[in-house]
């Protein structure tokens, strides 16, 4: 297939990918429409995407790729740059419970209007008309590309700040493992950034190193709203907002009593975490910390406080403990299944209590029980 041709096919394909996830980003449950936060997301990548949707049929119907590089390319980076800007704000806007900073909000204005500047001047210093390719303009394209590339960067490393936060917030709070929430976000992020990186490809790029380019982004980019739907109608927003809001709270505390960390709370916090341990508390499933701190008659700033002292994260403790238990119950009764010790000691399924049981001991539970042996 001509390379012409196949650029045809791959835009018509982008336009079709593109409309398919406007329906779906506008069909978005109305249940998970009633979180103001998702819905203020679900309006920034609608846009972003729509964005997208009109590049690729601009190119589509003016035929941009067989009148020569500079045109596409010109029209690749008017719309992506809003369009990275939109999607990367629509994640920020989840982070942050739909806070966003006003300079993140507008950060896209003068990154686009540097971009487009660049290639006003191009055109204006070269004797050529806008739509041609010259010296000039292919230079304007790789410094509006270096700008999109900036951006997108400055976004990624935000990303990244709110992501540690999130996690800290999550294991601070549950009792096991959630950072498996936040996964298609993390890979969202780096997928954006490598898009964005890789525009020079747009530029200089030809042939099948731009199929493969294109393809990546239309998976990419499918993966990111298919991703994001999922999330957003399942129970996985509301367990991140408690947690940040738990975490939230608990800062507020800690401000509020500056002896927490002093060695008579220690002792005292010590003492009710061993009683508490002694009951077996640590064995049921699915108690978070406040309910822990309840159990133990302690505010809760003084439990972070005891474990942030010990060097601890809630969920880390917690599995510690339980993984010790797991120890004890696997020499006592060597006929329990994985599962039957999993139950027993708090964790909620298999799989985790295997992964943890590698990550503490060194070894599966089947190579420990054998080693009992």
């Amino acid at each position: 297939m001509p390379v012409l041709d196949r650029m045809v096919y791959m835009q018509f394909t982008a336009i079709v990918l593109m409309t398919i996830l406007v329906v779906k980003l506008m069909l978005l449950p109305r249940k998970a429409l009633m979180d103001p936060v998702v819905g203020k997301a679900r309006w920034l990548m609608l846009v972003g995407i729509a964005l997208l949707d009109a590049q690729f049929l601009l190119q589509y119907k003016l035929q941009l790729r067989a009148m020569g590089v500079t045109q596409a390319v010109m029209f690749n980076l008017a719309f992506f740059i809003p369009a990275s800007a939109f999607l990367s704000l629509g994640v920020l806007a989840l982070e942050r419970q739909g806070k966003i900073q006003t300079y993140n909000r507008y950060f896209l204005v003068p990154v686009w209007i540097v971009a487009m500047g660049m290639m006003i001047v191009a055109y204006l210093t070269s004797d050529k008309a806008l739509l041609s390719d010259s010296p000039q303009m292919r230079w304007a394209e790789v410094g509006a590309s270096i700008c999109y590339a900036a951006m997108q960067l400055h976004f990624t490393a935000q990303h990244l700040v709110e992501l540690r936060r999130m996690h800290q917030a999550l294991a601070s709070y549950y009792d096991g493992d959630m950072a498996g929430l936040l996964k298609w976000m993390e890979y969202s992020v780096i997928v954006l950034a490598v898009i964005a990186l890789l525009v020079p490809v747009l530029i200089f790029g030809s042939g099948k190193w731009l199929a493969v380019y294109g393809l990546f982004s239309f998976i990419s980019i499918y993966y990111f709203i298919d991703s994001f739907y999922g999330y957003v109608v399942s129970s996985a927003p509301r367990k991140v907002y408690e947690a940040e809001r738990s975490e939230e709270e608990l800062m507020k505390e800690e401000v509020r009593h500056e002896r927490t960390a002093s060695p008579d709370y220690l002792q005292r916090v010590q003492l009710s975490v061993e009683q508490w341990v002694a009951k077996g508390g640590h064995l049921r499933s699915g108690i978070n910390c406040p309910t822990a701190a309840d159990e133990m008659r302690l505010p809760r700033y003084q439990l972070s406080a005891w474990l942030k002292h010990h060097g601890h994260r809630y969920n880390d403790w917690l599995a510690e403990l339980r993984i010790e238990e797991a120890k004890k119950v696997m020499q006592q009764h060597p006929d329990w299944s994985n599962e039957s010790v999993a139950l027993h000691c708090g964790f909620s399924d298999r799989s985790y209590f295997q992964t943890i049981f590698k990550k503490i001991t060194g070894m599966t539970p089947s190579e420990f029980q054998q080693q009992q042996r």
